[in-house]
């Protein structure tokens, strides 16, 4: 296999310091797939060199994880390593960073009893919200990069031998993550600053909602009381300024959880738990997807959907242009991360404290209260191409054009 050392050097570089800016003496929590071992190492090096307290990695395995659905008694999928997650959430409760290394095989679960997979996913959801929601309401610093396994490789170019694929990723995940150019933590501070214009932007108008036209679209977006738009660097509540994920093309905030209205059209296959969702259509009534359609793997995405009372409303809306470079590479990575930030999209589940202004001060209550979403799941899937338009909505009616053909109209 051929990934460049100097590149993959240079990635774990950009965790450390654009995506974590790891503070001195803070603690490291690191989770990837044990075939990522040689990013793993080299993250943890540079950790220690920028002054990290402790680094501790949770491996995944592949052939561990199959074993269960293989041999485990069925009462096994509805339990999840409870006291497993309750110690990263102490963890991050006494500012432990958090960093996500993907790679995992996308379809690892495609042969198994999807009944199992979503009991499975639904216990262990259960168990990890105390950690997610220190993650999802920005308590602390964290960030996802990629490392190209070659379970995953072959699946987005299955006609290459495995070591070609594997270079084809690893060069498509290094230039996803500017770590291609010469200087890549430049060309982050500039790419931040890009972002930045465009969220500065949507917060000066502050609309009320956005509506989408296009085939198969005509969906209205109401925006929750008191939003704010991000992007790029965020700052967290322990006063950390991080880049969450790498890479990014989008800004983001928190819908309505209520004032979602009307019907969309998926425009990219979502990669969920080993199984591919195609042709994704839903309808919405007053927030809530009341009807989903897919041709493949419709039945498996509802049961998913109705994981609880929240995963059926919105928490967060993004818009992304057509041209972005991950859109650009025209290739499909069968991986959230990157495909969401190849075209606009929306997520089911749970919604990011941190996009309301004062987010860092609001308690659960409030946040609920102003419109956002609660819900064990976060789900993004794309609904942007480059034959959607979408305006902006202000209070009294009137709007004005966000996005043409899929891409910025301003």
């Amino acid at each position: 296999m051929t990934i460049d050392p100097v590149k993959l050097d240079k990635l774990a570089q950009v965790a450390i310091k654009v995506g974590l800016q790891l503070a001195e003496g803070q603690d490291l929590v690191i989770t990837a797939p044990m075939t990522a071992a040689p990013l793993v190492r080299r993250i943890t090096e540079h950790a220690y060199k920028a002054g990290a307290g402790l680094v501790t990695t949770l491996y995944s395995d592949e052939e561990s994880t199959l074993a269960r659905y293989k041999y485990a008694n069925d009462a096994s999928f509805d339990r999840a390593a409870g006291w497993l997650h309750s110690g990263v959430a102490e963890a991050f409760k006494n500012n432990a960073a958090r960093l996500a290394i993907s790679g995992d095989n996308p379809m690892m679960l495609a042969g198994q009893d999807p009944e199992k997979v979503t009991r499975a996913m639904r216990a262990n959801s259960a168990a990890y919200k105390p950690a997610l929601q220190l993650i999802t309401g920005f308590d602390i610093n964290w960030n996802i990069v990629s490392y190209p396994t070659t379970a995953w490789a072959k699946l987005v170019f299955p006609n290459d031998s495995e070591e070609e694929a594997v270079t084809k990723l690893a060069d498509a995940i290094f230039k996803a993550s500017r770590v291609d150019q010469e200087d890549p933590i430049a060309a982050w501070k500039e790419h931040n600053a890009n972002l930045k214009k465009r969220w500065t932007w949507l917060n000066g108008k502050a609309f009320a909602s956005l509506k989408y036209t296009g085939p198969g679209t005509d969906l209205t977006v109401g925006l929750a009381d008191g939003h704010r738009w991000k992007g790029g660097a965020s700052e967290a509540k322990n006063g950390i300024t991080c880049n969450p994920n790498i890479p990014t093309e989008e800004v983001f905030t928190t819908p309505h959880k209520l004032r979602v209205d009307g019907y969309v059209a998926g425009t990219k296959p979502l990669s969920h738990n080993g199984a591919l969702i195609e042709d994704m259509q839903a309808r919405f009534e007053g927030g809530r997807l009341v009807e989903f359609k897919a041709s493949k793997n419709q039945d498996l995405f509802n049961k998913v959907l109705d994981t609880d009372e929240g995963g059926r409303h919105l928490g967060e809306v993004a818009l992304v242009p057509h041209s972005s470079p991950i859109s650009a590479s025209g290739i499909l990575f069968f991986n959230t991360l990157y495909d969401e930030n190849a075209s606009c999209h929306i997520a089911q589940g749970q919604c990011y404290s941190d996009c309301f202004v004062g987010g860092k001060d609001l308690t659960q209550e409030q946040i609920s209260a102003q419109g956002g979403n609660t819900s064990n799941i976060h789900i993004d899937w794309m609904i942007g191409s480059d034959k959607i338009d979408i305006d902006g909505v202000h209070a009294d009616g009137s709007s004005e054009p966000v996005m043409r053909g899929g891409e910025w109209a301003n």
